[in-house]
């Protein structure tokens, strides 16, 4: 008889939880993020590495850790206090909450008191600036990057080759086709270009788009002949990049984590611990 993989007992729905949405709600990363943490083998509940997916935990009772850290443990009694925070990101900063090359990353530049785990909602390549968001609610961070929920991002972007309004229009049509050729689907998943301005060697756009990865967008225009020279991103579904210089933060207003829950399908959250209007911040 076939040895049974030894992480297969979490294969038991009754068990109670999805793992990544526990990983989650402890504020260790997005949940599609802590399921890579999962596949890559750094996730261990009672001692045992749990790699296949689907699993479940009983977030009150078994022992998880994350690269040998154990996470908190949920107490129904004591929920998780949420924060939100825009950053604006500097080049030479990675959106990734470990970095085996050391390089610094956007949680090194948020300082909260009582220092709560943070993570950041999607990614921004090393080279790309703008809007970052950092928070521990898996849920929404979870809602803002699915594709199911189709929150915009928007982007200002500047690529080799003066294009006129044609020659944007073209562009858009092209991009569309090569994204739905590269992830095999006829799911129409519009871009958005608006030409700002031009010249001989360069064009400068906005894009908006719902799903694409950044380092996707690189790629595409790369293989469109239209190689990325800076690349911004200014607004998250209604979330516009305001009021934080290059390398500053603070915490979203009240209003703002309104809307972004709403634009993501949810209701107000009841503790949102960095809803408090709060003046720009330096890095740390």
């Amino acid at each position: 008889m076939p040895r049974r993989p030894p992480d297969r007992p979490y294969a038991d729905k009754s068990r109670g939880i999805r793992i990544q949405k526990v990983l989650a709600e402890a504020g260790i990363d997005s949940r599609r993020h802590c399921e890579e943490l999962i596949r890559d083998g750094l996730v261990k509940v009672n001692g045992e590495v749990v790699t296949a997916l689907p699993a479940w935990v009983d977030p009150e009772n078994d022992r998880i850790e994350v690269d040998g850290r154990p996470i908190r443990r949920r107490r129904a009694s004591r929920p998780v206090d949420h924060y939100y925070i825009m950053l604006n990101k500097p080049a030479n900063v990675v959106s990734t909450n470990s970095d085996p090359y050391g390089r610094r990353r956007a949680i090194d530049l948020v300082a909260l008191p009582g220092n709560p785990r943070l993570f950041c909602v999607g990614r921004l390549d090393a080279e790309s600036t703008g809007l970052l968001l950092l928070t521990n609610d898996g849920e929404l961070a979870n809602r803002l990057t699915h594709p199911r929920y189709e929150v915009s991002k928007t982007y200002e972007i500047i690529v080799k080759g003066g294009l006129d309004a044609a020659g944007v229009e073209t562009l858009q049509r092209s991009m569309a086709r090569l994204d739905r050729k590269g992830r095999g689907s006829q799911r129409d998943r519009p871009v958005r270009l608006k030409l700002l301005k031009r010249d001989r060697d360069r064009t400068h756009l906005l894009m908006e788009l719902c799903e694409t990865h950044n380092r996707d967008l690189r790629q595409m225009l790369a293989a469109l002949d239209h190689p990325v020279r800076k690349l911004k991103r200014v607004a998250l579904g209604p979330l516009k990049l305001s009021g934080v210089a290059v390398g500053m933060w603070r915490p979203l207003r009240a209003a703002e984590v309104g809307t972004l829950r709403r634009a993501a399908g949810m209701g107000r959250s009841a503790r949102e611990g960095s809803a408090k209007a709060s003046p720009p911040r330096a890095a740390q």
